[in-house]
């Protein structure tokens, strides 16, 4: 696996765990899945979805983190604008989505950015408007259901819990690549 890119070579911020660094996959209102390539850090179409949903927000993962899914820990960004790929953002923690995919942990930290006087006010998962949130629910409920896989969000919980997360899936980067 390479270290020349963005997974490795991008810090996970200043403010951990308060605000992260996320880099941007997909953006707001896209139905392409793009995952980073963890061998060139280049961007792969995964796949395009199948079902007439699109993504809710800006999606993209957290460097120098790592989950039991052999992954970078997954973070939604809402922003007023549509964030372009690889694009480098630093994003206030609001909460996190816990979720099962593929039998498999997948959970999703929830975060504004920080730069957007829109959502930057916004501390804390109950702060959203709730309609965001049950809209971010539903679409990972049901964007994999044509292709007959199953997912199960088990919850939606708070920053104190997003920050637990956070810091675990930094220490386990830190034991899989820096401490070896």
């Amino acid at each position: 696996m390479s270290k020349q890119n963005p997974w490795h070579m991008v810090s996970p911020g200043e403010n951990v765990p308060n605000a992260v660094n996320a880099i941007i996959e997909i953006t707001n209102g896209s139905k392409g899945k793009y995952e980073l390539d963890k061998e060139t850090g280049l961007l792969l179409l995964d796949r395009v979805m199948s079902s007439s949903v699109v993504y809710p927000a800006n999606y993209g993962f957290i460097p120098q983190t790592y989950c039991d899914d052999k992954d970078p820990l997954d973070i939604l960004v809402i922003c007023s604008v549509d964030i372009l790929p690889l694009t480098l953002v630093e994003a206030q923690v609001i909460g996190v989505m816990n979720m099962v995919d593929g039998g498999e942990q997948d959970d999703k930290i929830i975060a504004v950015a920080k730069n957007d006087p829109v959502f930057n006010y916004i501390k804390d998962i109950d702060q959203l408007p709730p309609h965001t949130m049950k809209e971010i629910v539903q679409f990972f409920e049901s964007y994999k259901a044509l292709e007959k896989k199953h997912v199960i969000v088990e919850g939606v919980k708070g920053r104190e819990e997003a920050q637990r997360i956070l810091i675990e899936a930094i220490d386990l980067y830190k034991k899989e690549f820096v401490n070896k």
